[in-house]
């Protein structure tokens, strides 16, 4: 019976100097145990003290950026990310959630290009990610649409520029019809302007890992998906063997989608 005590004690005295030598541990729980009970703005500051306590752990900062997120403050959700994804100690996998969820704070705040990249990293670390090849294809297929937009806006302001031109020139004609042609008036100079995007868009996963699963998206067929990936695949592909042929080196960081 004595020695049963004895062992309890030690159990006990282990496990309290365990918490005194790391205490962002009993934080991080902590702030798990309220983020799960919703109390996003509770677990931000508890994984903020476990990042007093241990600045740069893994754990904590990769949480603070989920409880930053449910919270709505994207731009200091994509730090934290941004930071737990640099952690080049962590496993790819790890390493791969933390650069899924960047993509996904970006995306938040329309920074598309960025979130494109961020899932792409996502890709390399864990090509079997179907969720961030979902998200990888739908925002490239979002700024490919933004792009023809600006195209087909540009060549409307072209139009209408020319349009203009063409009635001024012809009311000049009418009113002074002894200049000729030395009344013809030359082009003006225009800036580009951008198209906001439209509302009503369809949003990417937002969820993963312990956050539950993803929800199905619309859209965009698997098909669709694995073709789009493939040709973007095969781009980077010739890319590659061009910097091979100039250097004479072996360019890592292939991949096969």
């Amino acid at each position: 019976m004595l020695k049963t005590i004895c062992i309890a004690l030690a159990l006990l005295c282990s496990a309290a100097a365990g918490a005194q030598n790391h205490p962002e541990r009993g934080l991080v729980r902590k702030g798990n145990r309220q983020f799960d009970k919703g109390e996003y703005l509770q677990s931000v500051r508890r994984y903020e003290q476990a990042l007093e306590a241990a600045p740069g752990n893994f754990e904590a900062t990769y949480d603070l950026g989920g409880a930053l997120y449910r919270t709505e403050a994207y731009d200091k959700a994509a730090q934290s990310f941004a930071a737990a994804a640099a952690d080049t100690l962590r496993t790819d996998e790890e390493r791969a959630e933390a650069f899924y969820n960047l993509g996904n704070a970006r995306f938040k705040q329309e920074q598309y290009r960025e979130a494109l990249e961020s899932y792409k990293q996502s890709l390399r670390l864990n090509p079997a990610d179907q969720e961030a090849k979902y998200n990888y294809a739908y925002t490239k297929r979002l700024l490919d649409q933004q792009q023809d937009q600006q195209q087909d806006q540009d060549k409307n302001q072209d139009q209408n520029q020319d349009q203009n031109q063409d009635q001024n020139q012809s009311g000049q004609g009418e009113q002074n019809p002894e200049q000729g042609e030395q009344g013809d008036q030359q082009p003006q100079d225009r800036s580009d302007q951008g198209q906001e995007p439209q509302d009503g868009r369809q949003e990417p996963n937002d969820e993963a890992g312990e956050e539950g699963e993803p929800q199905p998206q619309p859209g965009i067929s698997p098909q669709e998906q694995e073709r789009m990936l493939d040709a973007i695949q095969a781009q980077e592909d010739k890319t590659q063997e061009k910097i091979k042929e100039r250097t004479g080196t072996v360019v890592r960081g292939g991949k096969n989608w």
